[in-house]
């Protein structure tokens, strides 16, 4: 009787706390929820701006999305988390609120993220107008752009469905599912970096990829991180590990691309602010007109 009675008491308890939110936390929660939506506008409006996604490599995005995909069933499933959704049965509906936000963060991340693989989908990348040097990686292509769409939401639809057969039939099994989505999550979040680093290295310009964006967001994983360990404390490693990986790999990402970024500026400012003549410019064009015998 008394090993029935332990998990509801527990569970009361657990409910009585989230009754009660930290307004700290509260207001920390949401600030970090408008934080990540504001830190992906710059992205978007860059690809949408330049109308071509040259620059990110479609592995990036690919491994970026199911990373994602993973990170929110990984949250979702989590018996701690299962325990905040019961709750909001028995609490009002702004504790419900503060306590399904560590949820809200990862669902909203995700949601950022799938924009820019549908935006990869809709301006497929085509040449900008950076000189691309010798070596370049081959730009991807309309069936890259298509490939990266269909696998991002098979893997979604698949995840969705063996968590839900989960959560119905083999509750007892959820920290197990979880903890293997966050392990995945992580492992996908050390990788999903690396094609990026590699291809703007090889291009040697930022292209479509957002400085702005890595600006918000290096800092912005490890208060991510630091939230969601505070919320579910060492049992939801499997959650907030990935964060601080991602935030380690971007940050490196972002030093590269100020390194090109101020690169190309000196060279804009050296040439008086005119493009620098590559090989596939025209010839003439270069030339001052005193020398074509023009006044």
């Amino acid at each position: 009787m008394n090993s029935l009675l332990n998990p509801l008491k527990m569970s009361s308890e657990h409910c009585d706390q989230l009754a009660t939110p930290n307004g700290f936390s509260f207001g920390l929660s949401i600030f970090i929820v408008v934080g990540i939506l504001v830190s992906y506008l710059p992205q978007h409006l860059r690809i949408i701006a330049r109308r071509s996604s040259e620059g990110l490599s479609p592995y990036f995005v690919l491994l970026g999305t199911t990373s994602g995909t993973f990170a929110l069933a990984n949250i979702i499933t989590l018996p701690t988390s299962q325990a905040d959704i019961g709750c909001c049965r028995e609490i009002s509906r702004v504790a419900c609120a503060a306590g399904l936000l560590g949820i809200a963060q990862v669902a909203v991340q995700w949601g950022c993220f799938s924009v820019i693989m549908f935006l990869f989908l809709i301006f497929f990348p085509t040449p900008g107008p950076e000189e691309h040097v010798p070596g370049s990686p081959r730009p991807a292509t309309w069936r890259d752009a298509l490939t990266v769409a269909a696998i991002s939401v098979a893997h979604f639809v698949i995840v969705i469905i063996i968590s839900i057969v989960f959560l119905l039939w083999y509750p007892n099994l959820l920290q197990g599912w979880a903890t293997f989505l966050g392990v995945c999550a992580a492992l996908l979040a050390c990788i999903q970096y690396l094609p990026q680093l590699w291809t703007t290295w090889r291009l040697q310009h930022v292209m479509s990829l957002s400085i702005p964006m890595m600006c918000i967001q290096t800092p912005g994983s490890f208060v991510f991180a630091g939230s969601l360990a505070a919320r579910l404390g060492s049992s939801g490693w499997s959650s907030w590990g990935v964060y601080i990986v991602t935030g380690c790999l971007q940050g490196c990402l972002l030093a590269m691309a100020i390194r090109f970024e101020l690169r190309d500026r000196k060279k804009a400012q050296q040439s008086g602010g005119l493009r620098v003549p590559d090989e596939r410019s025209p010839l003439l064009s270069h030339v001052s007109p005193q020398l074509l015998g023009r006044d």
